[in-house]
């Protein structure tokens, strides 16, 4: 049986439930084996951006992931030197995983540029991509037709902007991120004083 995974990449700055909301519903609605949560080292659209280190990043992918069987944590972006593209993520992971079937999982608002990005024939044609509904108008290129499946979703009123504000103000992160990865955000002082 061909392994069927799906990559949610992102800078997880930090990891939160809508990002595990997502991964469920590309697991099951794209009948996924598994998903990887690729955490970006340095991402072409965010080289000046402050974000937390990437090792701290990649310890809160793995305490949110922590009992959920079919995700895992992957380090395949963190391993490599310069910026990272998704073509070069693809190459990596089909060596990790030689004859899986790859699913890209990311947001409308992302789709609508994957034309423009680096070896977007590449990607086209070795991933299939799992699309999130976003509110608003989106113009898509027809080069994407029979590329993308759109998946069914509920959007949820979280972001990783408002966990990093509320954590700066030493308030709770309830239902925002799982407890463990709240537990370190608070512990470790990520988005606080250290």
């Amino acid at each position: 049986m061909t392994q069927r995974i799906g990559i949610l990449g992102g800078t997880f700055d930090p990891v939160h439930n809508g990002h595990l909301a997502i991964a469920r519903a590309a697991l099951d609605q794209g009948k996924l084996d598994r998903v990887l949560f690729v955490v970006a080292a340095r991402p072409p659209h965010k080289q000046d951006a402050d974000m937390a280190a990437a090792e701290d990043r990649y310890r809160m992918v793995e305490l949110a992931v922590a009992d959920e069987p079919r995700m895992l944590p992957s380090r395949v972006e963190m391993a490599r030197e310069g910026l990272s593209y998704t073509s070069e993520t693809l190459e990596a992971l089909q060596t990790e995983y030689p004859g899986a079937e790859f699913f890209l999982v990311f947001g409308l608002d992302t789709l609508v540029d994957v034309p423009s990005w680096h070896r977007a024939e590449f990607v086209l044609a070795n991933a299939h991509i799992l699309t999130i509904p976003r509110p608003g108008d989106y113009k898509l290129d027809p080069v994407l037709d029979g590329h993308y499946t759109m998946l069914t979703f509920e959007p949820m009123a979280v972001s990783s902007t408002r966990v990093r504000e509320t954590a700066r103000r030493k308030e709770p992160l309830n239902g925002m991120v799982p407890d463990a990865v709240a537990s370190h955000i608070h512990e470790q002082g990520i988005y606080g004083d250290h």
